[in-house]
């Protein structure tokens, strides 16, 4: 690659979205009052020299403050993978909220065992409790497990995704120990005190640290998404099942981003059986929303212990948990709108989008790969695609990210701005997929042409 050209074509595009979008910019210089001058710093990671503002979205598109609409592939980073406020979500939110009234009053609804069913049918696992994130469902999770099997440890993947879970924060650093990850904030103590490491699609490396006998749990994903799509070698998820089955260790599928492999994410996908499976962001359809679910085996020994404070305050569960609100969403949500036939058309919407990506990439004869995971889609700077996160994270390129994702913003196409990932939802067209495939074969001509 000429990386002079790249220099320049960056440094256009990002003149392009200065001029493009001058009510962004003026709304991001006047937010004096905002740490970052975002609502989330991670706002500011978005290619450029400020985020575009939002002032509506629907479905598929998202319209900002300077009158530009775009077909949104990024939904949210998942939180929006049914689409923006589908009209069912709507409706039920409109219901909940409005008409019958009472977000949030410490009582149960009929609605939570509904979605508990539901979430039964998708994943397997029996006994459901609700968060209002991912981050929080995990955090639960891991106190249960280290209640339950009485060790202190948990063991995730170098480079995979649990929220801002402290444990989690671990990667496989160059000696192959286990070494924090860079930039981790404020960390309450060395995180090998509380984990343990290995690389996703490593076998050996999982139990040489399973066979320590400390660890109460394996928190993973079924393939690692927020690094880039990492997908599971043949053999490596039954392996892990065994593994942690021989050894004594809880296993947690966190299905949060993998739930695009399909109505019951991974775990139904694939024939996985974990002990503990949580989820988030998209089953609310836009509303804050997580859970966990546990299996009825688990469930009876953790509600047979007299000794764990289950109901006040045993650092399991919050106020806003499980309310009235986010459970209605997650109904309406479920029910309607992420169905089995709704995930057929994802999925072939994201087939579709994997081969526009991989035309461009063969036409340039590019060191590239796209890999795919149901309605999710990614393409990489790496051929072959990488097998373990620390390879995944050693394959970035900040400068020809930022330039592509410039590019298709310029251009009114969202990709998610951490990665190059692309997301369908029920309401993404195969239109909106040729777009994209139009708009990046004509990215890449610019910058190797």
């Amino acid at each position: 690659m000429d990386r002079a050209r790249l220099r320049r074509l960056l440094a256009r595009e990002s003149a392009e979205a200065q001029q493009l979008n001058p009510r962004s910019k003026a709304a991001y210089e006047r937010a004096d009052h905002l740490f970052g001058r975002v609502p989330m710093t991670w706002m500011n990671k978005t290619a450029g020299a400020f985020p575009r503002y939002l002032a509506a979205a629907r479905g598929a598109r998202v319209m900002d403050i300077d009158g530009h609409e775009y077909i949104d592939f990024c939904l949210g980073d998942t939180g929006a993978m049914a689409g923006h406020s589908p009209d069912a979500v709507a409706a039920a939110v409109q219901l909940r909220f409005t008409e019958l009234g009472g977000a949030t009053a410490m009582l149960p609804t009929e609605d939570a065992e509904w979605v508990g069913a539901e979430l039964t049918r998708r994943f397997g696992l029996t006994r459901w409790s609700f968060s209002l994130t991912a981050t929080d469902a995990n955090r639960w999770a891991i106190r249960l497990a280290r209640a339950v099997t009485g060790r202190p440890k948990i063991l995730v993947n170098s480079y995979s995704y649990h929220g801002s879970v402290d444990e989690s924060l671990i990667v496989v650093g160059p000696d192959g120990r286990g070494a924090a990850r860079p930039g981790n904030v404020g960390a309450p103590c060395d995180v090998t005190l509380t984990s343990r490491v290995a690389e996703f699609n490593d076998l050996a490396g999982l139990e040489r640290e399973l066979a320590q006998g400390d660890v109460a749990a394996v928190l993973m994903e079924p393939a690692l998404t927020n690094i880039g799509i990492v997908l599971p070698e043949p053999g490596y998820l039954d392996g892990v099942r065994e593994l942690t089955r021989r050894y004594g260790t809880l296993l947690i599928n966190d299905e949060t981003h993998t739930f695009s492999a399909g109505p019951g994410g991974c775990t139904a996908a694939w024939g996985l059986e974990p002990d503990v499976l949580t989820i988030g962001k998209a089953i609310g359809g836009g509303v804050p929303a997580g859970a966990y679910g546990l299996s009825a085996e688990l469930a009876e020994q953790l509600l047979g212990r007299a000794d764990l404070d289950l109901v006040d305050m045993g650092g399991v569960g919050g106020t806003l948990a499980g309310n009235a609100l986010s459970v209605a969403a997650t109904r309406a949500t479920l029910e309607h709108v992420l169905t089995d036939q709704a995930f057929a058309g994802m999925d072939a919407l994201s087939r579709r989008f994997e081969a526009g990506v991989r035309a461009g990439i063969e036409r340039w004869n590019l060191p590239w790969s796209v890999s795919r995971l149901g309605a999710r889609s990614e393409y990489r700077f790496a051929n072959p695609a990488p097998r373990t996160g620390t390879q995944s994270a050693a394959a970035s390129d900040t400068d020809l990210e930022d330039y592509l994702h410039l590019y298709l913003a310029n251009r009114g196409l969202l990709l998610t701005p951490f990665h190059n990932m692309a997301l369908m939802c029920p309401a993404t067209t195969g239109k909106d997929v040729d777009t994209h495939t139009e708009v990046f074969g004509a990215a890449l001509s610019e910058l190797f042409g």
